[in-house]
C-alpha cells in the first residue's frame, strides 16, 4: 500500500512523517527511507533521520530514472512515486546513506562557492577579451578597466576560499592525513585532492580505484555481442565531469614531471595511440596510486 502526502521541506515538516509513521504502530528503527541525492535540498532531511537513529539512502537521480526504464510525465507526485517503486524493487539491494561529517560538509559547501567564483572569472575574462576586441575609437577604458578590477578581486575570493578549505582540512587529523598522502603524489595537486576527499567522504564511500574511475567517468567499457558488435573500450558520458576535468589536468602534470609516467607517455605515442585515450590512461592510473596510499594507510592503522 502506497500512502502519499505532502510536507514542507522544513524541521516540523520532517518531524510531521516520523510521527505518521509511528501512528501507524510502525517503529522508527525497522523504517528506512529512500531519496534522491539533491544535494543541499536534501541535507535537512538526512539530518533529521540521523538524529532520530532512522536508516535511510540517497540515491542519484539518473540511476532511479534509469531503473524504471521507459517513463512518462514529471511532476512532485509522480517522482515520489517512482522513487518508492525503485526502494520496494532494489529493497535488497540499497545501501545505507551515512551522514557526513561537519567537516566534510564545510569542505562541499565551500568547493561549491569556489567554483561558482571560479565560474565567474571565466565569465569576466570572456568579457573583458569581448571589449577590447572593439576598434579603438569606440574602445571604453571605463569598462576594462572596471573589468579587470573584478578580475583581481575575483582572485583574491578564490584564494581567500582556498586557504579557507585547507584550515578546515586541516581541523580533522583523519581528514588531512589523507590530503598530505594524496598531494604527494605527483600529478595530484591540492584543488583535485579537495575534490576527492570531499566526493569520496574522506575515501570512504569508494572500495577501490576502478569503482571511482566509473563515477568519475574515465573508466573504459566497451561492447560486445556475439560477432556483430565489437566496440573498441570508451569512458561513459554520465561522469563527475568537474573531478574527471581535474584529473585530466593532473594527468598532463604528471606527463610532464613523473618519470615513470613520462616514459609510459612517450611510448604509447610511439605506438601510435591518442593523446586524449594516453591522457585518460594516466588518470586512472594517478586514481590507481591514490588508492593504493590510502589502502596502504588503513592496514598502518589497523596494526
Amino acid at each position: 500500500m502506497i500512502s502519499e502526502f505532502c510536507v514542507k521541506n522544513s524541521e516540523s515538516g520532517i518531524a510531521g512523517i516520523l510521527k505518521k509513521i509511528v501512528r501507524q504502530k510502525i517503529d522508527l528503527k525497522d523504517s528506512w527511507f529512500c531519496f534522491e541525492h539533491t544535494g543541499v535540498y536534501g541535507l535537512l532531511l538526512a539530518y533529521c533521520l540521523d538524529q532520530n537513529d532512522v536508516c535511510y539512502s540517497v540515491v542519484p537521480a539518473l540511476e532511479i530514472m534509469k531503473s524504471l526504464g521507459i517513463t512518462r510525465g514529471k511532476n512532485d507526485k509522480v517522482d515520489a512515486r517512482r522513487i518508492a517503486e525503485y526502494a520496494c524493487m532494489r529493497s535488497n539491494k540499497l545501501k545505507p546513506s551515512k551522514f557526513p561529517s561537519e567537516t566534510l560538509l564545510r569542505l562541499k559547501q565551500l568547493l561549491t562557492y569556489r567554483n561558482q567564483q571560479v565560474k565567474i572569472g571565466v565569465q569576466l575574462k570572456n568579457s573583458l577579451a569581448s571589449h577590447k576586441i572593439v576598434i579603438e575609437p569606440l574602445r571604453n577604458n571605463l569598462i576594462i578597466e572596471d573589468i579587470k578590477a573584478q578580475i583581481s578581486t575575483n582572485k583574491k575570493k578564490i584564494k581567500v576560499v582556498e586557504k579557507e578549505i585547507l584550515t578546515t582540512i586541516k581541523s580533522d587529523q583523519s581528514v588531512y592525513n589523507n590530503y598530505c598522502l594524496a598531494t604527494s603524489i605527483i600529478g595530484i595537486g591540492p584543488i583535485i585532492t579537495f575534490y576527492v576527499i570531499a566526493y569520496t567522504s574522506n575515501f570512504t564511500s569508494f572500495d577501490d580505484a576502478r569503482k571511482f574511475n566509473c563515477y568519475v567517468g574515465i573508466a573504459p567499457f566497451g561492447k560486445k555481442s556475439g560477432t556483430s558488435i565489437d566496440v573498441k573500450p570508451k569512458v561513459s558520458h554520465l561522469a563527475n565531469r568537474k573531478i574527471k576535468a581535474l584529473l585530466y589536468n593532473g594527468a598532463n602534470s604528471a606527463a610532464q614531471y613523473d618519470i615513470e609516467i613520462r616514459s609510459y607517455y612517450n611510448r604509447k605515442i610511439s605506438e601510435g595511440k591518442d593523446h586524449q585515450q594516453i591522457m585518460n590512461a594516466i588518470a586512472c592510473k594517478l586514481v590507481a596510486r591514490l588508492f593504493a596510499v590510502m589502502r596502504v594507510l588503513n592496514k598502518l592503522c589497523q596494526i
